[in-house]
């Protein structure tokens, strides 16, 4: 009964239908996909406003150095070449690499060409 009623309304269309518009809408808006679960007898959505959390960087397949370092750009706003080797003891080649898999992941954004100055911030971010 109360599913005619939600119908009636126009708040459900059709069972099922609703959730393939959650992901397609959180993908569309850079967030990660919802997560859907049964629990209590009940349906819960878990929506993430941030997406840059552990376990997600982790399921994208990222090192951990680069976990930590999506991490510091979240929280100081950008990084550089030279402090992600200071940061994480890794040579000028190692950080190259692994910064530039992080702008091919569509994570990070590189501002700057190359050389001094160049620096990394989150993809979409204001300060890029």
């Amino acid at each position: 009964m109360v599913f005619f009623l939600w119908a009636y309304a126009g708040l459900i269309e059709r069972w099922g239908t609703g959730t393939f518009k959650m992901v397609r809408l959180c993908l569309e808006k850079g967030l990660p996909e919802p997560e859907f679960r049964e629990e209590a007898g009940g349906f819960v959505v878990l929506l993430r406003k941030d997406i840059y959390t552990e376990d997600y960087l982790r399921k994208l397949g990222l090192n951990e150095r680069q976990i930590k370092a999506v991490l510091y750009v979240r929280e100081k706003g950008r990084i550089s070449n030279k402090e992600y080797q200071g940061l994480f003891g890794v040579s000028k080649p190692t950080a190259s690499r692994e910064l530039d898999s992080l702008v091919r992941k569509g994570i990070l954004e590189r501002v700057g060409v190359t050389g001094r100055g160049t620096y990394y911030v989150l993809k979409g971010s204001k300060a890029s």
